[in-house]
């Protein structure tokens, strides 16, 4: 019998995801997660959620799209993917934690994509601070977007699965094409947010103190930016370089350079590349 367009299997290559299965496995045993929700298309999964949590909308809503037309990385930069082709998801929390702290989700979210992604396709990457999935040959694979309003923090992920080259800018990757095999999205997914409900738990256990919790500990072994040179970019033209030594306690890069020791926070930074 033919596919319809509407089966989960008309392109073999990018099935679609079932919302309904995907919300009943991740919700059964989760303390955090209400439920999943997969749109077709949408603006920005994390426009929605950000208007979502300014109504009073409790944690633990997820919201995935199919396709994404206006989404946005990090100071208002496009992103973009294929409908179908990767995985763009948003989820609202509300983190009991001092405000400074809330500069760990978006590293908390970082550790818990690397170890899905390694766990579910056996894809090894790093993370470059503050926002980006790396493969091992230093391109991207994924981006990371936090946004507080309030008491709540919507965080959302752009990661490639089956993207090809020509749909990649040159600096990109996806998983397939890292793996050489077609990756389904709906185990990753849930991976993911299992592996974030976990860190977040244990993080919120300690009122956001990334030691005490061990999410120091593991971004470090994440890490592609820490111990390496570095040349920061900041908004008002300037470049800072200098040796990245650690992430402090407010998740702020600490670079030391020819004139001391500087925490930037990730709002306060363009970009960061190795020298």
């Amino acid at each position: 019998m033919p596919d319809t367009p509407s089966s989960r299997w008309s392109d073999l290559e990018r099935p679609a995801l079932d919302g309904p299965a995907l919300s009943a496995a991740l919700t059964r045993d989760s303390g955090l997660w209400r439920s999943v929700r997969v749109v077709p298309e949408i603006g920005s999964t994390n426009a929605e959620l950000v208007a979502a949590a300014a109504a009073d909308e409790p944690e633990g809503l997820v919201l995935v799209a199919e396709h994404q037309v206006a989404g946005r990385g990090r100071l208002d930069r496009v992103w973009t993917s294929p409908p179908r082709a990767g995985l763009t998801v948003s989820f609202l929390l509300r983190p009991d934690v001092p405000a400074a702290r809330r500069g760990w989700l978006p590293l908390l979210t970082g550790v818990a994509l690397a170890e899905a992604v390694g766990q579910v396709t056996g894809v090894r990457a790093s993370l470059k601070w503050p926002n980006d999935l790396l493969a091992l040959d230093g391109r991207k694979l994924a981006g990371i977007l936090a946004e507080a309003g309030g008491a709540a923090v919507v965080v959302g992920v752009g990661l490639n699965v089956s993207t090809t080259a020509a749909e990649l800018p040159d600096t990109g990757t996806s998983l397939s094409r890292v793996t050489g095999a077609t990756v389904d999205r709906a185990p990753v997914l849930l991976g993911f947010l299992r592996a974030v409900e976990r860190r977040y738990r244990e993080w919120t256990a300690a009122l956001g103190d990334p030691v005490s919790s061990g999410l120091a500990r593991d971004y470090l072994a994440w890490s592609a930016t820490i111990g390496t040179d570095v040349a920061v970019s900041l908004p008002d033209g300037s470049t800072i370089e200098g040796t990245a030594t650690a992430v402090d306690w407010d998740g702020r890069l600490v670079v030391a350079g020819t004139e001391g020791q500087v925490a930037l926070a990730s709002g306060d930074v363009r970009h960061v590349r190795r020298v």
